[in-house]
């Protein structure tokens, strides 16, 4: 298989491949997170190939341990539901984003906004959805009043920042030092460790999808240039396990034998180890590095590589968010008949969070040069060379 180049796909193209592809891949590993590869092989009479129902079936209601979502049928998680509030902030500050950003907008956003919850169907306050490291958010800094620049501190160690990061390398096109950074900045208020580190890296992974003639090598090289610590060790880890293969179905289990030094969860990832999701510098989260390894393997193909990440099973809705997100900015087509799927079943219009991104991502750029020229000015008044044209 070789590598796909999007050579002159356009930034709005990118964009929404990138937050439709997040969203696809979100729905399609949603009914199967938590198990391992052999379990989804056995439930399912071979690999997932595309949208399926509940793990329980009809009893998804009632069974435990994912009762009362409805997880399957093409339904968004709350990978999604914060992704598109992330977006809302952006919409309502049309500028760069930090910590303070979160505590001004996301987290009355979450508290306060009804919205309609896929997985719930019904409305509900996104609030009562997130997860435990998600809620974090709104009690440190609405409840317990942290400086938003700390209050990940003490929270899990977990994705849960980086899940949604992709709207930020978006934002920052084709810098990821610049996405990176904010990334860094917006995730202090809900992450720390390698879960903030994690969510950086992953905005500089799409920032640098989104480079004309960009490729899944060029990608992770990216990475490898910012990443720190254990981070950028599992990343390269993984990475160069997956260069070894072009097919997922090989994969599946040389890619978490190459993480698995750096995971804190363990082998049984619904019974975490005592060890799990603590800070440390020697660890990574699984999700991004496996969502790298997976758009390697796939060579930058967006069915191939959401594939690869809904099978692999752990955390999978996360990975092929990642891996959906990374894809589509790399400019691989997102297959129609999936996002129109999901985007009926989760009763959400995936085209209008993109297309309200790339209005604000072409404002930020704008302001971006005339801060850029200012500066220059000022720089030349001092005795420095002349401004650029």
């Amino acid at each position: 298989m070789q590598p796909k180049t999007h050579q002159n796909t356009p930034l709005d193209e990118r964009i929404t491949a990138a937050l439709v592809g997040a969203a696809v891949g979100d729905a399609l590993g949603g009914p199967v997170e938590g198990y391992s590869p052999e379990q989804i092989l056995q439930r399912h009479g071979g690999r997932v190939h595309g949208i399926v129902g509940p793990w329980h079936g009809d009893d998804w209601r009632t069974a435990r341990p994912l009762a009362p979502y409805h997880k399957g049928d093409g339904h968004v998680t709350d990978d999604t539901l914060m992704t598109h509030a992330l977006i809302r902030v952006y919409a309502r500050v049309r500028d760069h984003l930090d910590a303070y950003s979160v505590a001004d907008h996301l987290v009355p956003d979450l508290m306060t906004e009804p919205r309609w919850i896929p997985e719930l169907e019904s409305e509900a306050l996104p609030l009562q959805r997130i997860f435990l490291a998600e809620k974090w958010l709104v009690t440190r800094i609405h409840y317990g009043h942290a400086d938003p620049r700390e209050a990940g501190t003490g929270n899990i160690v977990n994705c849960g920042a980086a899940m949604y990061m992709a709207p930020v390398g978006l934002v920052n096109a084709a810098d990821p030092r610049a996405a990176y950074a904010e990334a860094l900045d917006i995730a202090g208020a809900h992450q720390s460790s390698y879960g903030r580190e994690a969510a950086g890296v992953l905005a500089a992974a799409v920032a640098a999808a989104c480079t004309p003639g960009a490729t899944p090598d060029s990608v992770v090289s990216a990475c490898l240039a910012l990443a720190k610590d254990g981070t950028r060790a599992a990343i390269e880890r993984v990475c160069e396990e997956a260069a070894r293969h072009t097919d997922f179905e090989s994969a599946l289990g040389p890619l978490r034998e190459a993480v698995t030094p750096y995971d804190t969860v363990g082998p049984d990832y619904r019974a975490p180890s005592l060890g799990a999701r603590r800070p440390s510098r020697l660890h990574a989260i699984e999700e991004l590095p496996v969502a790298l390894g997976m758009v390697l393997v796939a060579r930058g193909d967006y069915r191939h590589a959401v594939l690869g990440a809904v099978n692999y099973g752990r955390d999978c809705d996360s990975i092929a968010t990642m891996a959906g997100a990374v894809a589509g900015a790399l400019g691989a087509p997102v297959p129609e008949d999936w996002a129109k799927t999901v985007a009926e079943a989760s009763r959400l219009d995936l085209w209008e969070p993109p297309a309200t991104l790339t209005a604000v991502t072409r404002e930020v750029f704008d302001r971006d040069v005339a801060r850029r020229r200012a500066h220059e000015r000022a720089f030349a008044s001092l005795g420095g060379p002349a401004c650029s044209d």
